[in-house]
Parts: C-alpha cells; structure tokens; sequence
C-alpha cells in the first residue's frame, strides 16, 4: 500500500512540467471550497484587461471598464488620488481631506439609507476608522477621517481589491463576484455575508 510519502516521493521525481498556454487550475474536487469559489478567469478570446492580477493606483479598471470611471472625466479629475481615496471622495463634500461624521451621515442619508442607518454608519466608520489615519498619535475627539492616511484602514477580513497602500486590485474585485455573487454583476446582502465569512482570516 502507498503511503504519503511514497506519493510524495513520486511528485518529486517526476515534477509536472507545464506549457505556456495550457488552462490554469484553479479548482480541484478533493478541495470542495475551490470548486464553490472559483477565481476569476478572462476568457482566453476575450482578454479585455489586460495585467489583472497588478494593482493600479489611480483607476478602478475592471472587465467591463478596463480604463475605469471614464464618464464625465472622473479618470482624469481624480488620477493624482488612490483608488480607495476617490471611494471615500463622495463623502468628503468640502474636498478638504478631512471627513466629519456629519459628512457621512450626509452621505448615507442622501444613498437612501434613512437617519437611523445613517447614525449607525456613523457610528460605527468613525469609532473603528478614524483613529488610523490621525497624523499624530492622539485620539480626535471629533473622530475625524484624513483621507490622505485612509490606507491606513484596510482591515482583515475585506475582500482585498484595495491593498494597503490603496490601489485598486481588479483581480479580487473580479474574484469577489465570481465566488460570492452567483454569475449576477450584482451583490445581495447574503452574498456580502458570504464574502466576509469567506474572506475571515
């Protein structure tokens, strides 16, 4: 009977040798969870954006846009910003770098989301993020967010389509519908559980 590291032995003296064109791997059966959540692939036919797997700095290139927001200039305005600081841009109204939890009440309520949601975004933005992106190392008692350290925020269990420095990862992004959304360009609040969970270190 063959035991693991006769299995083991044999790998390692007849080694896989692949060719440049042959289909990735990207699940096996023996591994359930690679099957449910499978990484995004571009069709071999179609390679719309290319280099997915390298971070870009200032656009959110994704599949279906792989030049990023290009409507009404917002490539253009925004390039001397990360990705992740022209995400948090909506709520910052006054343009000034700073984020006041007055800011993102206004901002939730004017997405739809209510006074009470809105003062639990608050809330709960403010108490966990401000603190990392202080210049100094005192508290703010007005739980201040500084856009040009929100870097500084990214957490555990995110779905990694920003990195720490906060470029935009559209290889995650792209994984993140591909796993959790079911083949739908959207995500239910069950698919973002389900991400989370997913994604808990």
């Amino acid at each position: 009977m063959a035991t693991l590291e006769d299995h083991n032995y044999t790998k390692m003296q007849s080694p896989v040798t692949r060719k440049l064109g042959e289909p990735v791997v990207t699940s096996i059966p023996e591994v359930p969870v690679t099957v449910q959540r499978k990484p995004f692939l571009q069709p071999e036919h179609d390679q719309k954006l290319a280099h997915t797997g390298t971070p870009r700095a200032n656009i959110a290139a994704t599949y279906e846009k792989p030049n990023g927001t290009t409507a009404h200039g917002w490539a253009q305005a925004h390039r001397h910003q990360t990705v992740l600081q022209q995400h948090c841009d909506f709520f910052d109204t006054d343009k000034d770098g700073v984020i006041y939890p007055t800011d993102t009440f206004w901002g939730f309520y004017k997405l739809g989301f209510g006074i009470f949601l809105s003062l639990l975004s608050v809330f709960i933005i403010h108490s966990n993020f401000s603190y990392p992106t202080l210049p100094g190392y005192l508290p703010d008692p007005l739980f201040r967010i500084y856009t040009a350290r929100i870097h500084k925020d990214k957490h555990g269990s995110d779905s990694n389509t920003y990195d720490t420095e906060g470029r935009f990862n559209p290889q995650k992004f792209e994984d993140m519908f591909t796993k959790y959304a079911g083949g739908r360009d959207f995500m239910t609040i069950w698919d973002v559980l389900d991400m989370l969970k997913g994604q808990r270190l």
